[in-house]
This record gives structure tokens, sequence and C-alpha cells, in this order.
């Protein structure tokens, strides 16, 4: 097993190559976000999920950053032009993975004209394949979702009432969540909410509190080792400056 200090190091190192997610990422207008971490004696892994809207995708996605001592299920040489492509992308990612999903079905339910915003004619949308109504402008207000061009809906601020209200059909299934972990590993922590650095001020997981602890159960498998002692600020309130490039 790494001890913690590996353990943070690895984490500090994705990102500086930007594979460990930034809450206020300038593409992507954040709705929701969960952590796990996952143990065998010999192997660990620690799981960032991310759901929110980027303009630049043009649907509402479900990131799944996985980081561990191993990963299954890599890409294939395949799904590279060339081979030195697929090599470098071992080298460059040696403990991290992501994998995206979308929660969110239908193509009908976005103004044609403008795919940032709901379409006016919409009803409903399918919520992993079960249709859900689209709930009126006024019960936004309710879950802290200001509309910025009333009675218009944005997509971005559907999503947030979404994982306000249906926030297990919008984060991660158990198979999603595991997608990249090795099946010996058992799920030891799950966290709604938790202290995260701001990746972009050139903060990191070493520095933050909450990651050393998280960072010293991975190594020990003792969870009552994670005694959180700053606020959590993983709620998309906190981050403003997402989604806005």
């Amino acid at each position: 097993m790494m001890t913690a200090d590996e353990i943070l190091k690895i984490l500090d190192d994705c990102c500086g190559t930007f594979a460990f997610p930034m809450l206020d990422n300038g593409y992507v207008y954040l709705a929701g976000t969960r952590l796990s971490l996952h143990r065998s004696p010999s192997d660990w892994a620690l799981v960032i999920e991310i759901f929110g809207f980027s303009p630049r995708a043009g649907t509402p996605e479900l990131s799944v950053h996985t980081f561990s001592s191993r990963l299954r299920d890599r890409d294939k040489p395949g799904q590279y032009v060339k081979r030195a492509a697929y090599d470098a992308y071992l080298r460059d990612n040696p403990h991290n993975e992501v994998r995206t999903f979308q929660p969110i079905g239908g193509d009908d339910w976005q103004d044609e004209e403008d795919p940032e915003l709901v379409s006016p004619d919409a009803m409903q949308i399918l919520l992993r394949k079960t249709p859900f109504e689209l709930p009126p402008s006024a019960l936004y207000a309710r879950h802290g979702i200001d509309l910025s061009e009333p009675p218009r809906v944005q997509v971005f601020e559907l999503c947030r009432f979404l994982a306000a209200v249906r926030r297990q059909e919008v984060m991660a299934s158990i198979k999603e969540r595991r997608i990249s972990i090795f099946p010996e590993l058992k799920q030891i922590l799950l966290l709604e909410q938790w202290n995260y650095p701001d990746v972009a001020e050139d903060e990191r997981p070493s520095g933050t509190r909450s990651f050393q602890q998280l960072a010293r159960v991975l190594e020990t498998g003792d969870v009552s080792l994670y005694r959180p002692v700053d606020k959590p600020n993983t709620h998309w309130s906190h981050w403003p400056e997402g989604g806005t490039l």
C-alpha cells in the first residue's frame, strides 16, 4: 500500500497536468459533486464525480474522475491514430482516468436556436430513461437558484435543480462510480460534501486538510481518521466562476 504522502503526490501531479478537476472550471457550470474512497489490502482509489453543463459539450454530463494505484478498462490502442499517441496516454496518465455519462436523455428539451436554454415548449426530460416533468420556474428559487433570464430557464440552472431534488439520478450509479476500479477494492467512504482546494489558484490536495486526512484513510483503512475541520465548499454556489468563459 502506498503511503499518504505518495497518494497526495499523485493527486498534486494530476493538478499539474490538469487531470484533477477544478470546481470553477471556466467551461463547466457546476451542479453536483461527490467523492468516494475505495481500498483493498494493497490498492487504493479515490473517485470524484462532477455533474454539470458545458456549452461546448452541448448536453449535461456526469464526469467520473478516478485516481488509483491501479486502473482497469483503460483506453484501447485502436482508439488512437498512432501507437505513439496511445503509449503517451498511458505514460502521462498512470494513475488517473476520466469517463463521462449522460444521465439526461432526449434531444427535444433544449432550445433549437439556443441550446443553452431549456425549450419553452418542453414539458419533460428523460432522467435515467424515466420521464421527469419539468418544474415551473417559480420552484427554482426554493433551492437557491436565481434564474438569470426569467421566465426562461438555462440548462445549467435545470442541472442545479436536478442535483437538489433528484441527486441520486444525476450522480453516478455504483457501476459508473467503479468503472475504472478493480472489483476487489471495497468502498469505505462516501462524501456528499467536503472541503476542496482552489486548484485554479494553485492550491493542491497536499495542502488541504481534508485531502490529507483522506489520504491517511486510504493508507490505513481507518475511516475514523477523516475528521473534517474546514467547512465544506463543494456546493456550486462556492464556485461562481464555473462556466463563465
